[in-house]
């Protein structure tokens, strides 16, 4: 059989490899923001659409097309021209998106659906009404299931954790998706428990005093301070670099930020300990956090001298 109407190439709008680059762009531009800001979280919101919808067009570039009122944009999907007057390509919601990949895609999950349809529903609350959809919402509590949705519909288009986020941020996020489903962790929560118990027994007198100490410690020892889950008295986290640097300077001196993930917290006021970013994760302590730390500028960038002493003049006069 004869195909006398022969369809061009894919166009832009529903190209699955335009869509990938798109959400990649907004990945990229997300990982210069500081992660507990909330517009780290909007722009991880705009990524997670159009990976979704790069996966939606690989199987098909026609399953974006909306045709509810018209067939011109599937038609325009299958790479024809529309002869409908002022068209304009029309995409189904991202909602439909997710619902759609929960049905093709076999490692995509009801779970991985309902994030996805929540996660941009705030990014939505945020863009077009007056409500903050990201206030106030620790990126411990959306950033596993980013990760996790990101990576399914990663494999789906045969890319990879590295391939998007970059070397640096996969690392941590294979951290962070490995901590999520970790359910011993669980047992964390026994232990805040009981450390709560003996703490609330002690007197109002000793619970201010090691309440004071605390405090005081948690304010000069090196680490970044919390609030501690069983007894409420400020704490410290400590962990390890996951980010480069960055340096700003002003009024003479350098201002050193860098993305710290945790990994250890103790309260000396009631004695508990948790190790492992599972653990904390559990609790709401698994948020990264920033070190800062300033130098005197002169001092920064003043040359090292390696030499210590002096040889003797032995010239003669």
């Amino acid at each position: 059989m004869k195909k006398t109407v022969k369809p061009a190439a894919t166009p832009t709008t529903w190209d699955p490899e335009a869509l990938y680059l798109k959400a990649q762009r907004y990945v990229q531009h997300m990982s210069d923001l500081d992660s507990d800001d909330w517009e780290y979280a909007l722009w991880s919101g705009f990524s997670l659409e159009f990976l979704a919808r790069a996966a939606l067009a690989n199987v098909s570039p026609t399953l974006l097309a909306e045709t509810d009122k018209s067939w011109a944009s599937l038609y325009h999907a299958l790479g024809f021209n529309p002869i409908e007057e002022r068209f304009t390509p029309k995409s189904i919601a991202v909602s439909e998106v997710f619902k759609r990949l929960m049905a093709i895609l076999p490692d995509f999950t009801k779970e991985h659906e309902g994030f996805g349809i929540l996660h941009t529903g705030r990014r939505n609350a945020e863009l077009h009404s007056g409500e903050p959809g990201f206030d106030g919402i620790k990126s411990s509590v959306w950033q596993p299931r980013f990760y996790q949705t990101s990576e399914v519909l990663l494999l789906s288009i045969g890319m990879t954790l590295e391939d998007f986020f970059g070397e640096d941020e996969a690392k941590v996020a294979k951290q962070v998706i490995a901590a999520a489903v970790d359910d011993s962790a669980k047992a964390v929560k026994g232990e805040v428990e009981a450390h709560k118990k003996v703490w609330l027994a002690k007197s109002d007198k000793e619970r201010a005093m090691l309440g004071a100490q605390a405090a005081v410690r948690a304010t000069r020892q090196a680490g970044h301070r919390v609030e501690c889950p069983a007894c409420a008295s400020h704490a410290l986290v400590v962990g390890e670099p996951v980010s480069a640097p960055i340096q700003t300077l002003r009024d003479g001196e350098i201002t050193e930020k860098q993305e710290h993930l945790p990994n250890h917290f103790e309260c000396v006021a009631c004695g508990l300990k948790i190790a492992g970013l599972s653990r904390l994760t559990v609790v709401g302590l698994g948020d990264r956090y920033k070190k800062t730390q300033i130098y005197d500028a002169a001092e920064y960038y003043a040359p090292q001298d390696d030499y210590m002493g002096y040889d003797e003049d032995n010239n003669e006069p």
